[in-house]
């Protein structure tokens, strides 16, 4: 019987995707689609939550099948990482004109994300002082000791690893181990190399500009190629999103929601006002903040619901060069960079919120300067070398309360919430890079005004 429900399920979701194709078909703008699929996907996953309960047989089922669509997409976006972030790179380097103009535009962007990230720290705690969260508040059950023992097993992996040891691992010592994505710090040191392969190339086409030539031509060719597949993948966006909502609403714990409602709300609290702080430092840069969220909602969104800065990378790219008009090196560079360092919401607040609500459970006064300057500034430091992917946010809080002398395990406290709270995260650190590619661009005059401001150039046309 259950599989007649389960069938039923899968009808009705091929049903949602037809209607979506046929918007396509209509040309309905790539963001009203999205948008759409966000509206149906949470409807669904609510109806089927309370049709069928969490965890029974005909839910986990039906959310089996849709996670061929949900994930499946997640792991094509992956796929395509690697291969557009070395390519574009190579390719927008070999077009500057002097090799400076990379240190620069690497400095700012970087520059700009931890930048962001220090901010984040501060409206971190400003949120938990302003809620007064404690963990004292948060009663610790099964799940939440089981979350706090993997915490610390993990923590004793990396207890001896100094900062320095970390960034070292930024730097590649087999590329092609690092192109499998096996490391966390696997995409920045495929930038790394990446880098080191466009500078080196420019030093070939001044001493040998036949070899030079043939390599540009090859790279040009394999660019076509990549970015074709990517127009591919992305054309199944809506589908993606659709399921991945559906997934993330049927399998939210309501009753961990309510019970945390205050955690919750202050971390959305923290994490909607850092995106103001963005969109403020965009329009401080003489560019419109709707047209700008407009042209990002589509990355936004399948960051929000997927819960994966890296996966979101080659959306990250189209959406800032064919809508919000960055020059080809600088949207490379920011997506890819923006991935695994200076995340604001899961390196910059969610640390910082952690340790000022353990804070008082150790007889720490949060309030205190000697703790709060300690606390961003090793926010910062930290930042770099966070995984895109899910579990980043973790490592972070690690990284964070063991510097600051706090326990650990109390991290796995939220664990009923981490779902919900992440999603806003990703989000918020996709838009961060997306604000540092568009700053940065701007800044070093690369940034082109009238296709930002053209209503038709957005990121749809160019890629579906």
């Amino acid at each position: 019987m259950d599989s007649v429900f389960i069938i039923i399920n899968i009808i009705v979701f091929l049903v949602v995707i037809g209607l979506l194709y046929t918007m396509q078909k209509k040309h309905v703008s790539f963001a009203k689609r999205v948008f759409t699929a966000m509206g149906i996907g949470i409807v669904l996953g609510a109806i089927l939550q309370a049709v069928y309960g969490v965890g029974s047989d005909i839910l986990t089922g039906t959310l089996d099948w849709y996670s061929i669509v949900g994930s499946g997409y997640v792991r094509l976006l992956m796929l395509i990482v690697v291969p557009l972030v070395m390519v574009s790179i190579i390719r927008a380097i070999i077009n500057l004109e002097k090799t400076k103009e990379l240190g620069k535009m690497a400095g700012w962007v970087i520059g700009i994300l931890i930048g962001t990230t220090m901010i984040a720290a501060v409206v971190g705690i400003g949120s938990a002082l302003l809620f007064d969260l404690s963990a004292d508040q948060i009663e610790a059950g099964q799940a939440e000791n089981e979350r706090a023992a993997s915490i610390e097993e993990r923590y004793a992996s990396i207890e001896d690893q100094t900062t320095p040891q970390r960034i070292l691992e930024f730097i590649p010592n087999n590329i092609f181990l690092d192109m499998t994505g096996e490391r966390p710090t696997s995409v920045i040191s495929v930038v790394i190399f990446s880098l080191i392969a466009g500078v080196a190339v420019l030093g070939v086409r001044r001493k040998q500009p036949e070899q030079a030539e043939l390599f540009v031509k090859g790279v040009n060719a394999i660019y076509a190629v990549v970015m074709r597949i990517v127009t591919l993948i992305l054309r199944l966006t809506p589908y993606g999103v659709l399921a991945l909502m559906i997934n993330m609403v049927a399998n939210t714990n309501y009753a961990g929601v309510l019970e945390l409602g205050k955690f919750v709300l202050a971390s959305y609290a923290a994490l909607i006002t850092m995106f103001i702080i963005h969109l403020l430092l965009v329009g401080g840069f003489g560019l419109n903040p709707v047209t700008y969220v407009k042209k990002a909602f589509p990355a936004l969104a399948f960051a929000f619901t997927s819960r994966s800065s890296a996966g979101t990378i080659p959306i990250n790219i189209q959406a800032q060069k064919n809508g919000l008009g960055v020059d080809d090196g600088t949207a490379n560079i920011s997506a890819s960079f923006g991935a695994t360092m200076g995340q604001n919401g899961c390196a910059g607040i969610y640390p910082v919120m952690l340790a000022v609500m353990i804070a008082p459970t150790v007889g720490i006064n949060p309030l205190a300067l000697d703790f709060l300057i300690p606390l961003i500034l090793i926010t910062a430091i930290s930042s770099f070398g966070v995984a895109g992917v899910g579990g980043g946010a973790t490592f972070a809080a690690i990284i964070v309360l063991s510097s600051m002398g706090l326990p650990v395990g109390l991290a796995g406290l939220l664990i009923s919430v981490e779902a919900l709270i992440d999603m806003g995260r990703t989000a918020l650190n996709v838009n961060g890079s997306m604000v540092a590619g568009t700053l940065t661009s701007k800044i070093l005059g690369g940034h082109d005004a009238d296709k930002f401001n053209d209503k038709n150039s957005v990121a749809d046309q160019a890629t579906v």
